[in-house]
């Protein structure tokens, strides 16, 4: 039986656990309506919400309590909703609101509308209906604008303990919007560690928005993509190198990905003990993901929880910071004992790429928590298909405010090359990698019938039940690709096209026959030259015949040698900024995979793996920053910019005559992990220092928003050039055909011996005379700083032809190399 309460105990309508909250008030006079409501948590077991109301000046609105903390699943809490108002006018005026729960991604994932009217006793009915409609009309009316997503990027944080980024964010947002809609377009906050929020915006809202004084920049979200053993020890780093174990068992590296697999081998936690207690981080990887003392830390920003469904960030994260896993290979390619740079160091995944690509929101979110989580290294092997002003960057963004906080971020230089001037990543705070090869090479085999064998590249883990099969040209394939004649298919058919024309394998004209990827059908890559190899023997016999043999691993002594695909500068936003930085290896490099991720693009493919072989810039990235990780276990107070100069001035100088300019597709050179620990002298670069070249580059407003501070750009005579900037490489730009002279100003510091003398080598073409002031750098101190001038002179270098040089600090033990560029 159900009694219905009598007196102070009756209830309201809107008493119901309602959704959404509405109220009637006799207008003209003062009101307080309170709200109650309960709400269960469904997401994760622990996790925090905080109440964030949008709203207008008619009413005061209070949640109690303004934070909500659940300890588990399904636990429910209350909380009341309070508002005061007065002088509401007759008839069915309105004020609407919004309540929203925020969680610690940075959405709202919960939100509740807020809707107060007034009226006259006989017409609530009918007034409340009207609203309703009315309030539809209204929201009908907002959607059906043509709205995308932007970034409105406000620079760094007030230092203000009292600042609220959120509401502030909400009240810029509200001068370019209706103030009832703020938080309904608000897709992001960025409040932990820079300033800035994603919002659906028209293009009149966005204009309205860059205009505002408080504003750096407006951009629109772009997609970026994925850049997708034996590479350690061919680096010199192998399993007995010298290690500071403690410290790197306390190296975080957070890795903006695609996800991880938290099931593989490599990153079991056996003999790890708790998380360093600088660790400020969370595990938020969603259902049926689990982090340890090996993955500290995991955080999504797409629909799927941080597991990895593509293999991609598994496969990064292994190999700056897996564990040894010994006896590892690809259907037995590259066996051997797959392991990370800094295999005791932890690891932070932040989730921001799905198969659809990489949005920039969410690349601003993986930085904004994993800078606030406390990291020590960023590694992000995702890119854009160009560069993009700093301003309108959001991995260049990101890097700065890591750079602020003490955090290094190293990006993959692209896999757009070898076209000049593709590389996408050209923030002088950012280390930029290049992809190189290693002493091993996988590649496969094709026999012709005629007895002739060609070597082509491909990850083929298939054998062939047969000696030969009838061979066809591509363009005839339709008729011909059948079980019962033709077995192997050439030309543009590749893998899908090719299994569904009834081919058991094929065979492909591929500009860059110095890569091989993984196949879903026996199959070879072949360069133009080998390629025509093969298609004059078709043509030459009635009855052509071929095998592809399964891929096998070779020794290359030519190695390294930069990657066809490694996209090359020059430096398109910063021409004085020599990118890629450094070049490391990202051809056939075997680490741990996701099971969860097809092997190949091909849907036919069923297989699933532990480990795979991946070639990219991507696979280059990672490299380094294990090697920055490595770096920083011996030398944990290092800044950025120090342990980014001693990868640099120590790296191999790279003699590729095929390739020019080198330093358009190496940078430095290739990395050589041992020496950069102990560089002698090191290019420092503080916030400062990259403030002043911002002035270069940007208005003084933008400036002092990125800064956070006063800062004020020098003008006239006094006022920088980008080449002024310390950075361990020198570059500058000349008119064509002019004679030139060129000045270089540089600081280096002592990290090497205390009592030092450095001397000053040019390696230098006649074209150019190169003059070093001082010479002789003597050191009486560790940690001190010297300072010296570069000048070049020349009579003039062709339009679009270059110079190249390098500079050589020597003590008899270290060397310290900074290459020097100069183009027309």
């Amino acid at each position: 039986m159900i009694t219905c309460p009598t007196g102070s105990d009756k209830g309201s309508p809107k008493d119901l656990n309602y959704p959404s909250m509405a109220a009637n008030v006799t207008s003209m006079n003062l009101f307080t309506i309170n709200f109650h409501r309960r709400v269960k948590n469904v997401g994760l077991a622990n996790s925090n919400y905080k109440a964030l109301i949008s709203t207008n000046s008619k009413v005061d609105i209070k949640v109690v309590p303004e934070v909500l903390s659940f300890k588990s699943l399904n636990e429910e809490k209350n909380f009341t909703v309070t508002v005061d108002g007065r002088d509401m006018p007759e008839g069915i005026s309105h004020v609407s609101a919004s309540l929203c729960w925020y969680d610690g991604s940075h959405n709202c994932i919960v939100r509740s509308p807020i809707v107060i009217s007034s009226h006259g006793a006989l017409l609530f009915s009918y007034a409340f209906s009207i609203l309703v409609f009315a309030t539809s009309l209204s929201c009908k009316a907002i959607d059906s604008e043509d709205r995308k997503t932007y970034i409105v990027y406000l620079g760094s944080l007030p230092h203000n303990e009292v600042f609220s980024p959120l509401s502030n964010q909400i009240g810029i947002l509200e001068r370019v919007v209706q103030k009832t809609s703020a938080a309904n377009f608000l897709l992001t906050s960025y409040k932990r560690s820079f300033n800035g929020f994603a919002a659906k915006l028209t293009e009149q809202e966005r204009e309205r928005l860059a205009g505002m004084k408080e504003v750096v920049s407006v951009f629109p979200s772009r997609t970026f993509q994925l850049q997708t053993t034996r590479s350690w020890d061919f680096l010199g780093l192998n399993q007995t190198a010298k290690r500071n174990a403690t410290v790197e068992s306390n190296t975080i590296i957070g890795v903006i990905d695609s996800g991880i697999s938290p099931d593989s081998e490599s990153f079991n936690d056996e003999g790890f003990g708790a998380a360093p207690k600088k660790w400020k981080g969370v595990c938020k990887g969603g259902q049926n993901f689990t982090c340890n003392n090996k993955i500290i830390g995991a955080r999504y920003y797409t629909d799927d929880g941080a597991s990895d469904a593509i293999g991609h960030g598994t496969h990064t994260a292994s190999t700056a910071a897996g564990n040894p896993v010994k006896d590892v290979s690809f259907y037995g390619l590259a066996q051997g004992t797959a392991r990370g740079g800094v295999p005791s160091a932890r690891i932070a995944a932040y989730k921001v790429c799905s198969v659809s690509g990489c949005p920039t929101e969410a690349i601003l979110q993986g930085f904004d928590d994993a800078i606030a989580d406390g990291v020590d290294i960023i590694t992000i092997s995702i890119g854009a298909e160009s560069s993009a002003p700093f301003q309108q960057d959001p991995i260049a963004i990101g890097a700065f405010h890591a750079m602020e906080k003490g955090i290094l971020t190293l990006q993959s230089a692209g896999n757009s090359g070898p076209e000049a001037g593709s590389v996408s990543s050209v923030a002088p705070w950012t280390l930029t990698v290049a992809a190189s090869s290693t002493d091993r090479r996988i590649i496969d085999k094709i026999v012709l019938g005629n007895g002739k064998t060609i070597v082509g590249s491909s990850v083929n883990s298939f054998k062939l039940n047969g000696t030969s099969f009838p061979l066809v040209y591509g363009k005839d394939a339709s008729s011909q690709c059948v079980d019962s004649d033709a077995r192997q298919c050439v030309a543009g058919w590749w893998h899908t096209e090719a299994r569904q024309a009834g081919a058991l394998g094929s065979i492909l004209n591929t500009s860059k026959p110095d890569v091989a990827f993984v196949v879903p059908l026996p199959a070879s890559g072949l360069g133009s030259q080998d390629y025509d190899v093969v298609k004059s023997y078709l043509k030459s016999t009635k009855r052509p015949r071929a095998n592809i043999l399964k891929s096998e691993a070779i020794k290359d002594d030519g190695a390294p040698v930069v990657a066809s695909f490694s996209s090359r500068g020059p430096n398109q936003i910063v021409p004085e900024i020599i990118k890629p930085d450094i070049s490391a290896p990202g051809i056939d490099i075997l680490a741990a995979y996701s099971t969860l991720a097809p092997i190949t693009g091909s849907t036919q493919d069923k297989r699933r793996v532990k480990y795979s072989i991946l070639s990219g810039t991507s696979m280059s990235c990672p490299h380094v920053a294990g090697v920055a990780a490595y770096i920083k276990t011996f030398h944990p107070d290092w800044s950025p910019a120090a342990i980014k100069s001693s990868i640099m001035t120590t790296a191999w100088p790279v003699n590729d005559t095929k390739t020019s300019p080198a330093e358009f597709a190496y940078g430095s050179g290739h990395i050589n992990p041992l020496k950069a620990i102990n560089p002698g002298l090191v290019f420092e670069a503080s916030k400062e220092d990259y403030i002043k070249f911002l002035c270069s580059v940007l208005d003084e407003g933008s400036v002092r928003l990125i800064s956070g501070d006063s800062s004020s750009c020098p003008a006239g005579s006094a006022k920088v050039s980008p080449k002024d900037l310390n950075y361990p490489s020198l570059a500058a730009n000349v008119n064509s055909s002019t004679s030139f002279t060129i000045n270089f100003h540089r600081t280096v510091k002592n990290v090497g011996l205390p009592n030092s003398t450095y001397k000053a080598n040019i390696l230098s073409s006649s074209k150019v005379a190169i003059k070093v002031v001082p010479h002789i750098l003597s050191f009486k101190s560790l940690n001190e700083e010297k300072t010296f001038d570069v000048t070049v002179v020349g009579r003039g270098i062709p339009e679009g032809s270059h110079v190249s040089a390098s500079l050589v600090w020597t003590d008899g033990t270290h060397s310290v190399r900074s290459p020097i560029l100069v183009a027309a």
